[in-house]
Order: structure tokens, then sequence, then C-alpha cells
């Protein structure tokens, strides 16, 4: 049995196997209420992929002459790789590197469902798990949404990346609810947050735009479940224990940061244009520079930024972890800002949206019961 880093019985758990401690009788009386105005506002943002009144995956959009986001947002296209394709290439490579980060961000939602679903086997608090169930739902219409998107645009994805793959099969096979908490709650929701604010601010694609608007929607419901466990959580730790959270939320941190998206991982891309991908690696590390990257870390959506703001005000980070991150960040700055993440604010205006659409689908519905009756 895996040992629990519990202070709040909304998050108490049992192992995987022991489906008993679900039936016994207390525990259905035992519901927090913590959750409960999460759960209440999905009717708020709920949205369907198969209808096109929330979004429409048949509008085209020409791949051979035109890039799903600005050349500059390539890194590969910053370097010598560049010298070697014309301009028609040079859209082409960038749609495939789209192509590969797009079909991570979908293996993502698979790990986020699967891993909501696996809390559902282990949270014994009815309301934590209800809340559970209901994210599993929401991932599952993810998966779908960006699945139909890539279904569009290229046929099917490419293959999961090593680092992210590793990570998430982590995440959803370990029996400690601190690691899928933090991991994919906060760390994985965190990054996928700064993903679809740049993608939402920067995607030359409207169907993309809108797709990343619409996770954003569930998405921030997703990150506040984590940060409420943090809430719970943090303060009460004892020293090792805390020890123990911040040292694996930083080795994580250190792992996607080095090895979330690199040469190696995209070879079947550069293999099309003749390239070698350990060229191609050289070439980048020649342009890219440490100070470079740190640049990036000033971008208040650089999805690295979000993640140590999220670990940071979650109280994860400490003066002994600090130098790790302040290479990368001004922690004082990123203290200063406050809580709220890239999305939030599109999230909100997304829901307002959601709104008129779904009071709009029942209204249709209600007229169609009655002509029916």
């Amino acid at each position: 049995m895996a040992q629990q880093i519990t202070y709040d019985k909304a998050y108490d758990a049992v192992a995987p196997e022991d489906f008993p401690a679900m039936l016994e009788v207390p525990r259905y009386g035992r519901r927090s209420d913590a959750f409960d105005s999460i759960i209440s506002a999905t009717h708020d943002h709920f949205w369907d992929p198969l209808d096109k009144s929330y979004i429409d995956f048949d509008r085209p959009f020409d791949l051979a002459t035109q890039s799903l986001v600005p050349l500059d947002m390539i890194v590969e296209l910053r370097s010598a790789v560049a010298d070697r394709l014309d301009e028609r290439q040079k859209i082409q490579l960038a749609n495939d590197v789209m192509h590969w980060s797009i079909s991570n961000l979908l293996h993502g939602e698979q790990g986020a469902l699967s891993l909501s679903a696996s809390l559902c086997h282990i949270l014994l608090d009815p309301g934590a798990q209800e809340y559970a169930a209901n994210q599993a739902r929401e991932e599952a219409r993810h998966v779908a949404g960006f699945t139909r998107y890539i279904t569009k645009r290229w046929g099917e994805p490419l293959p999961v990346g090593k680092t992210i793959a590793t990570v998430l099969q982590d995440l959803v096979s370990t029996p400690e609810v601190y690691k899928k908490i933090v991991g994919m709650q906060m760390l994985i929701e965190g990054l996928a947050m700064g993903s679809f604010a740049t993608l939402n601010a920067r995607t030359n694609d409207p169907v993309l735009r809108r797709l990343v608007q619409l996770v954003m929607s569930d998405e921030a419901f997703h990150h506040r479940f984590g940060r409420l466990w943090a809430a719970k959580t943090i303060r009460h730790l004892n020293e090792e224990e805390h020890r123990k959270v911040e040292d694996w939320s930083a080795q994580i941190f250190q792992m996607l940061l080095f090895n979330l998206i690199n040469a190696e991982q995209k070879q079947v891309i550069y293999a099309k244009y003749g390239l070698d991908w350990q060229w191609v690696r050289d070439a980048v590390k020649e342009s890219f520079s440490d100070n470079d990257r740190r640049e990036q870390l000033k971008e208040t959506n650089n999805i690295f930024r979000v993640l140590i703001k999220t670990l940071l005000h979650a109280g994860i980070i400490t003066q002994r972890t600090a130098p790790l991150y302040a290479v990368w960040v001004d922690m004082d700055e990123l203290k200063a800002e406050g809580e709220g993440i890239p999305g939030d604010v599109v999230a909100e205006e997304m829901m307002v949206v959601l709104r008129e659409i779904n009071a709009k689908r029942k209204r249709i519905v209600s007229k169609d019961v009655a002509v029916a009756a």
C-alpha cells in the first residue's frame, strides 16, 4: 500500500483493488462539499465536439500554403535548418511540427482521462469521486475534439513523445494521490493551459483557436481542483513530507523543461526533408541558448513559466528549491503576479459564449418536446 499524504478527508484514498471499501455504508454519508461548485458549473461550460453549433471542424485550412502558427514559433526555423528549405518547405515543416505537438496534446488529454478514471477507483469521498468522474467525462470530449481536428488536418495522430509518455504512465499507474494531483492537475494541466493560451493568441487556424478555447473552459476547473488540494494539504505537511512533494515536483519540472520537446522525438518529421535528427539537434542548440530559453520564460503564456508559477503559489516551492527555478525566472516577479494563469480570462469569456449556446439548445429542445406532445 502506498504512503498517502493526506490531511483532508476529502482526499482519503484506498488501494485500487479495494472495491469493498467503496461499499461501506458510512462512506456514502461523508461527502465533502469542497467540489460542489466545480461540479455544478459543469452545465455552464458543457460543449459537444460533434455539434457544429459549438465547433465546425469542416472549415477548410490549406496546409500546403498556410502555416498553422507564425514561422517564428518553430524553433527549427530559427536555426540553420531554415537555410536548407525553400519557402514552401518551411511552411510544411512548421505544420509537421504542429502535427507532432497537437498529437502530443491529444495524448496528454488521453492521459488526463485515464488518470481521472483511476482517481475514481481510489478516492473514498463521494464528492471527490464525483468530481473525478466528471473530469473524466470532460477529458473524453477533449480526446474526441483533438482527434477530430487531427483527422481533418492530417488524417491521424503521430506517436506519443517518449518524455510525455513516461510521465503520463507514471502518473496514471501510481497509487499515490499527491503525485496524481500535483502531476496532472497542477503540472500537466498548467502546461496545457500555457500551450492552449499560446495557440489561442497566435494560431492562424480559426478552428484550432476555437478548439483550444473550448478545452480551456474545462481545464480552468481541472486546474482549480489541484489548487484546492494544495490549499487543504501543503500547509499541514511535516518537513519530511514537504521535502518529498517538493523534490518530486522539481524532478518532474526539470524532466519536462529539458526533454518535453527535442529533436530525437521528432525525427520522423525531419526524415521527410532529408534532415538527420542529430544534425537538427546540434543546429538548434547553436541558435537556441539558455539565454534564449530565459527570454522565452519571460512571456506570460510560456508553458514552463506557468508550471513554476503554479508550484510557487501552491506553496510547494520553498527557499530550498527556489534556486533551481530562479535560474530561469524572476521568482519575486512571479510571486507578485498573483495566482491567475494564462487562459483563465479566455476560459471566462468562453463560458459566456457556452451559456448562450446551451440556453438556445435548451429552448429548441423544449420547443420540440412541446410540439411532439
